[in-house]
């Protein structure tokens, strides 16, 4: 069992619930998406294939409970499932993090499910598996990018209808650059939408970009 891999990393995690606390971020190589705006496009790059063994022993070795499987998009995969058992058994807290278009159901009790649903500026919008959210239980999240109003008002009627079930902390994340983070603060509280403003620290402590310690 093999899954291509982009990056193996020890930083902070900048995003979701978990932010501030360091975590090895695993980047898989590959999605089945493209969106307009994606921010960790892997156009030209080249994976590693690793077994889940020796991926195991590299997040082992680095030292930090905290792990994020992420990509591309990490379902991709077929031993992705496979390899969030290896990391559970080995006593880590597991995050995974998927664009939201593939089932979760395949992943492993226990495991932190963070649902990166799209919007209409991402072009993608159309590929949401919305019967992932009845899925989720309150320890998971849901993310939304937010790049302009449109996605706004579409993230606001989305968390009064698709969303409405959902238990979990929805997180809404100001794309950078593109919307003003101050605006979108300034419409959560004015529709007084049960969100989290969510900043991607990482990139404001690592303006040169991650490169892992």
């Amino acid at each position: 069992m093999h899954i291509p891999i982009h990056e193996i990393i020890r930083t902070i995690q900048g995003e979701g619930a978990r932010a501030g606390w360091p975590c090895v971020i695993v980047r898989t190589l590959g999605c089945n998406l493209a969106c307009r705006w994606c921010d960790t496009s892997q156009k030209g790059a080249a994976g590693v294939e690793m077994s889940i063994p020796e991926i195991a022993a590299r997040v082992a070795g680095l030292g930090t409970r905290l792990v994020e499987l992420t990509g591309g998009e990490p379902l991709v995969h077929a031993d992705a499932p496979a390899l969030c058992e290896r990391l559970l058994a080995g006593g880590h807290e597991v995050l995974v993090e998927t664009n939201g278009s593939l089932d979760v159901s395949v992943l492993p009790a226990g495991v932190v499910r963070i649902v990166d649903l799209k919007p209409p500026s991402s072009g993608e919008s159309g590929r949401n598996l919305l019967s992932n959210v009845a899925l989720l239980s309150p320890a998971d999240e849901i993310k939304i990018v937010v790049a302009d109003e449109a996605d706004y008002d579409w993230a606001r009627r989305a968390i009064s209808g698709d969303l409405a079930g959902f238990a979990g902390p929805i997180h809404l994340s100001p794309l950078t650059p593109g919307m003003d983070p101050g605006k979108l603060a300034r419409m959560i509280l004015l529709d007084r939408l049960p969100v989290r403003l969510n900043l991607q620290i990482h990139k404001i402590i690592f303006p040169g970009g991650e490169k892992g310690a």
